[in-house]
């Protein structure tokens, strides 16, 4: 995929603001021609820019208040298995690879302490796992957003 230019920007950053907008609500906003949106849209369907809408989904708002991230080590031999293992696990929302004294970051939700107790259990039981350290989200103080970016590619 190539790099994001400043009109792919200022279209991100629209569709962003208005994300039901059509190509032609989005071209006369811009000042671009329909043909230009419609390219760039399927251009960044075609290199998967754009993540999946179940991202915008608050996971308290599907009765998992809870959230924590669970440092995973994991012997690398079976890295492959432990992370098919852990995206098995609904509960599981994200899952990192990561470098320094852990492997993997897993972001998981609960309903309650009960259940983030059974989650991590469950995690632990996964062959492969050897070890996890896990720390409970208090507050979600900056949340996932790439608008800022989007901003300074558009010269804004």
């Amino acid at each position: 995929m190539t790099t994001l230019d400043a009109t792919d920007a200022r279209l991100l950053l629209e569709l962003s603001r208005n994300p039901r907008a059509t190509g032609v609500e989005l071209a006369h906003r811009l000042g671009l021609s329909r043909n230009t949106v419609q390219a760039r849209l399927a251009r960044w369907d075609r290199a998967e820019v754009l993540s999946g809408f179940d991202r915008l989904v608050a996971p308290r708002a599907l009765g998992y208040p809870l959230s924590a991230y669970v440092a995973t080590v994991v012997d690398q031999h079976r890295l492959d298995d432990v992370v098919d293992a852990l995206a098995g696990i609904p509960e599981v929302v994200e899952v990192y690879g990561m470098t320094g004294l852990t492997d993997l970051s897993v972001k998981i939700v609960a309903t309650d302490a009960d259940d983030l107790y059974r989650l991590a259990g469950q995690i632990l039981k996964i062959p492969g796992v050897e070890r996890t350290n896990m720390a409970l989200v208090m507050r979600e103080l900056v949340g996932p957003r790439t608008a800022p970016l989007l901003a300074r590619i558009a010269g804004r």
